[in-house]
């Protein structure tokens, strides 16, 4: 523990930066709370074979997702989804093929609208069910911050496939989030 994180905290941090900008701007949970409570729960993965930088991100990005979502639920639990933002879906995968985390930052923007995290993570649990390795690739790209090439060492496959299983994913999560629950 003591070693690890002086070597992953400043990454983690802009990962967080990175999922936090995506949320509301009256949002209570902040990035150092974000990166910690993150840390907490990577280092109580037990049944990971960690093979690369690249996983361990993606990994880290994905129980930042789970925290936020949490954080989400428990706001919303008593409203019963009152207040949630509509998912302007087009501003955030509207990315060019093969573009890298720095374009997709620049892309993105600090005023982007908020995305609604309930929406996306339900969205993402359909897709993993129908196809777990564009799920994971919308979590290594969007997510993570990852270019093509990352993903393809991180995932094990080609370049061409992530290319390929990404415009697929972004198609498919375009069409369920913008038709209604």
């Amino acid at each position: 523990f003591d070693s690890l994180l002086p070597l992953v905290y400043e990454e983690l941090r802009r990962l967080a930066t990175r999922h936090l900008r995506r949320e509301r701007d009256e949002h209570t949970l902040q990035r150092t709370a974000l990166v910690h409570e993150a840390f907490l729960r990577l280092v109580e993965q037990r049944r990971v074979d960690w093979r690369s930088r690249g996983q361990f991100f993606g990994i880290a990005s994905r129980i930042m997702r789970r925290v936020l979502v949490d954080h989400a639920r428990a706001r919303l639990a008593g409203k019963r989804g009152a207040g949630a933002a509509p998912v302007p879906l087009e501003e955030y995968l509207a990315w060019e093929q093969g573009s890298g985390a720095a374009a997709a930052a620049a892309e993105l923007g600090q005023d982007a609208s908020p995305v609604d995290f309930l929406a996306i993570d339900a969205a993402l649990t359909r897709l993993h069910a129908l196809d777990p390795r564009q799920s994971d690739i919308v979590e290594l790209r969007f997510f993570g911050g990852l270019d093509i090439e990352a993903t393809a060492e991180a995932l094990g496959i080609s370049a061409a496939t992530v290319k390929r299983e990404w415009a697929l994913a972004r198609a498919w999560l375009g069409r369920e989030l913008a038709s209604p629950p």
